[in-house]
């Protein structure tokens, strides 16, 4: 028998025992068999010829029977011009000996397993070659990033192919459903999502960010967006948990700034303008803070001035590198922050070309990119001047289009003056967080979640309902508590049902 290979110098990964288990397993145990492994295996997934054109047979009988013989085989064959080749003795000796290998049913499907993945290291092995040429080309005028998407993107297409191979081919709904229910059973404690750190935003927009999702944030200039995304970020990187911010705006100093005096309790000027440097304690602190900063899985890239395509293939180069898949080829947990949604060359816009068309084909793009890659991404969208007022979807500035595809939408916006005066929350609570639109969770139904940014700090704390807010702002300005208000305190945990008002 013959090994198909395209360098006859190099060994050829195969395994021939569990390819002949494949193959036999289906011709004993018929169509079942055929289907469970049909997602898994090709043509090309078998190496050795013989087993290649029984695979095709196997294939042709199963389009209009469900049971084997070597009659159906031989049949087969003849309507795929194969003849020639099956009729051969040791052709026929070898179907006749896959008829009778012996195989269990249960271990066929972990066979076909095997064989897939050395299909791709053979794939990979071809994709080297064809990136070795590739590379000879190179002449010194493309830029280093050019050059790197060379290996890159061959690679990962080559891997991306195998790791999403079941989402072309249609299957039962209830198929895999007993595992999702033990897996549910064995993690009942765990959210459907990426905790932000925030509790009542998380259960609103349906258990922290999803995977295959983008969850959206709108803001005005100067709201204080970017410091709602590094808070973000570190609750999350402080589990453990990787984190990447693609930032349009903020340099990595500003981000060290203010994860500095967030960590450390010292203000951002002061910590800027060098002041700490004065006292042990402020150094000390500083040092400390800097310290665990170094420790979390938080990075980040400047991402001005880039087009959107260069910057997917920054994040899936970090997923890639610095997040990996588990052992059942699931992208690892993660977070992506995109910071902030724009057009960030006159180039996206032309005459067949608007604006808001730029920002919807942006938008579908990173939806896509997370469903292709099984992770979760936080944008933020800046508002256009009804956002000062307006509370509803259509206060995006650029396209209301970029609210289609997000699994939701939220608006993050300081509290006026006007509204300082009228509720008594006081003036310390200076944010508010509307969860607009929530595919997976409850919303707010139109209220808001109450927070208290300290800028100086860059820290911010999520308060609550309405009546959380009210109840501390009580507490803050008597000292004390109603005991109506005290009692309330155990249905306000964070498990507590989203209620309250604007």
């Amino acid at each position: 028998m013959t090994s198909s290979n395209s360098d006859k110098n190099v060994p050829t990964v195969n395994n021939v025992a569990s390819e002949k288990a494949v193959l036999s397993g289906m011709i004993r145990y018929g169509y079942d068999a055929f289907l469970d492994v049909s997602g898994l295996v090709e043509e090309q997934t078998f190496t050795i010829d013989e087993n290649k054109v029984v695979y095709k047979c196997l294939s042709k009988i199963f389009e209009t029977s469900q049971n084997v013989d070597l009659t159906s085989i031989l049949s087969a064959a003849q309507q795929l011009d194969l003849s020639e080749f099956i009729e051969k003795k040791d052709a026929l000796n070898h179907i006749k000996h896959l008829m009778h290998y012996d195989v269990h049913v249960d271990n066929i499907r972990q066979h076909a397993k095997k064989i897939r993945k050395l299909q791709l290291a053979r794939d990979l092995q071809n994709e080297l070659r064809s990136i070795y040429t590739e590379l000879s080309e190179v002449d010194g005028d493309e830029t280093v990033t050019e050059i790197v998407s060379i290996p890159e993107t061959q690679i990962q297409n080559a891997c991306l192919k195998y790791i999403r191979e079941d989402n072309s081919t249609t299957k039962l709904i209830g198929k895999d459903l007993d595992e999702y229910i033990s897996h549910l059973k064995a993690n009942e404690e765990t959210e459907p999502g990426v905790s932000s750190g925030f509790p009542i935003y998380d259960k609103a927009i349906g258990g922290g960010f999803r995977r295959g999702a983008v969850d959206l944030i709108g803001a005005r200039a100067k709201c204080g967006k970017s410091t709602l995304a590094d808070n973000v970020a570190v609750n999350i990187a402080n589990r453990g948990t990787p984190v990447l911010i693609l930032d349009t705006e903020m340099s990595q100093e500003d981000h060290w700034n203010r994860l500095l005096a967030n960590l450390s309790g010292i203000a951002i000027n002061d910590i800027s303008s060098s002041k700490f440097n004065k006292e042990k304690q402020l150094i000390d602190n500083v040092e400390e803070a800097a310290e665990t900063v170094k420790e979390m899985p938080y990075h980040y890239i400047s991402v001005a001035g880039k087009s959107f395509d260069e910057i997917l293939g920054i994040a899936r180069r970090w997923l890639f590198k610095h997040v990996g898949y588990n052992e059942e080829g699931r992208m690892n947990d993660c977070l992506i922050i995109y910071d902030y949604l724009k057009l960030m060359t006159s180039e996206s816009i032309n005459n067949n070309l608007a604006e808001f068309q730029a920002l919807g084909f942006q938008i579908t793009q990173l939806h896509n990119f997370c469903v292709e890659h099984d992770v979760p991404c936080l944008a933020f969208v800046q508002l256009n001047r009804d956002g000062i007022t307006r509370e509803s979807e259509d206060v995006i500035s650029g396209s209301d289009r970029l609210i289609w595809l997000c699994t939701s939408f939220s608006i993050f916006k300081a509290r006026g003056q006007e509204e300082i005066a009228e509720e008594n929350i006081g003036s310390r609570v200076n944010r508010r967080l509307i969860p607009v639109v929530a595919r997976h969770g409850p919303g707010m139904d139109g209220n808001s979640i109450f927070m208290r940014m300290t800028g100086e700090l860059a820290r911010l704390e999520e308060i609550g309902t309405k009546r959380d807010a009210e109840r501390i702002h009580k507490e803050e300005k008597d000292g004390f508590a109603d005991q109506e208000d005290s009692d309330q305190d155990v249905s306000d945990s964070p498990d507590r049902e989203v209620d309250g008002g604007t």
